[in-house]
């Protein structure tokens, strides 16, 4: 009962925290689309515009009106489920938000598995031959991937299996009405870059976090029971390497959540991340208020699952200690 109710707590105090987190974030994007330089008026108006017609524009867009009462207007129709109307498009921001960020979830959600999977095999492999020949070739791999900029690995492999080879699409160009996950071939590239770009991390951590437990007591007295090899690996580290493990994934996908922005682009791939850019060269402040207020919710769940998974890993690492 007592778990329960520390869970319970440990849930709602996130919450809060996250609530509170959302309010100050949803301040800080108004304002930084308050300061982008140009605003929208340039975009419809053109630029052979008169000053009298540039003015007709912003009031019917109600950019005369000031900030703070606009601020009000937005934040009020969010917590409504209403983030307003393109001033480019004159689209409910929602209709455009919707579609954009399954395709990002699905690129993500793909990456996240497989550097999961990668992660936490190469970590297991390498903690648990610390020091030795394979451990330092996993490690060196591992920190050049870090050391690379995420897009350059997108672009190498643009060279390599796009142009040079002319195996997969350069480009990811989803057809009008269509999903991503309907056509697989145009995931595989953003999907690797995600992937090259997110995995040195992880499994650096996921590699120390072993080590960690390997040292420990409960590993010691485990090989003296006869524990060994990979049962020793897979039922006594892994579960109780797998907390630390689960956070690192956690702050990883919330990452590539924002930080995809690049890979998006640079394919053309239809997620929340190549329409905030798209929307930010149009000086589209409701998109842009819009896009990233829904991001930063997304990162926010993201973060809280990966803690909350990570503390019912612990609890249940600390029982299994305790048996």
């Amino acid at each position: 009962m007592r778990t329960t109710d520390g869970v319970l707590a440990f849930v709602v105090s996130r919450l809060l925290v996250a609530v509170v987190t959302l309010g100050v974030l949803s301040v800080v994007v108004f304002w930084a689309t308050e300061v982008l330089p140009g605003d929208a008026v340039g975009v419809l108006s053109g630029s052979d515009a008169t000053e009298a017609e540039r003015a007709a524009v912003r009031d019917a867009l109600g950019l005369d009106r000031p900030a703070p009462e606009r601020y009000l207007d937005w934040i009020g129709g969010a917590l409504r489920g209403d983030l307003g109307v393109s001033m480019v498009s004159g689209r409910p921001v929602d209709e455009i938000l919707l579609p954009r960020l399954v395709n990002t979830l699905v690129l993500v959600g793909t990456a996240v598995v497989l550097i999961a999977v990668v992660s936490v095999t190469i970590g297991l492999l390498a903690g648990m031959r610390a020091n030795r020949a394979l451990d330092r070739v996993l490690s060196s791999a591992t920190m050049g991937l870090i050391a690379t900029p995420d897009f350059l690995l997108a672009t190498l492999l643009l060279t390599v299996f796009a142009t040079m080879l002319g195996v997969l699409p350069a480009v990811s160009l989803v057809p009008l009405g269509d999903f991503a996950w309907q056509h697989v071939e145009l995931l595989v590239l953003p999907t690797a870059a995600l992937v090259l770009g997110g995995l040195g991390g992880t499994t650096r951590l996921v590699r120390s976090s072993v080590i960690s437990v390997v040292r420990s007591p409960y590993i010691e007295n485990a090989r003296l029971n006869g524990a060994r090899g990979l049962h020793l690996a897979l039922a006594h580290v892994l579960p109780n390497a797998l907390g630390p493990g689960v956070q690192a994934l956690a702050i990883m996908a919330a990452g590539l959540l924002g930080g995809g922005i690049v890979v998006e682009t640079l394919f053309n791939y239809p997620g929340i991340g190549f329409e905030l850019t798209q929307a930010v060269a149009t000086r589209d402040v409701p998109v842009v208020a819009g896009l990233s207020l829904a991001l930063s919710a997304c990162t926010l769940v993201i973060l809280l699952l990966g803690d909350l998974t990570a503390r019912l890993l612990g609890g249940r690492a600390r029982r299994g200690d305790g048996e």
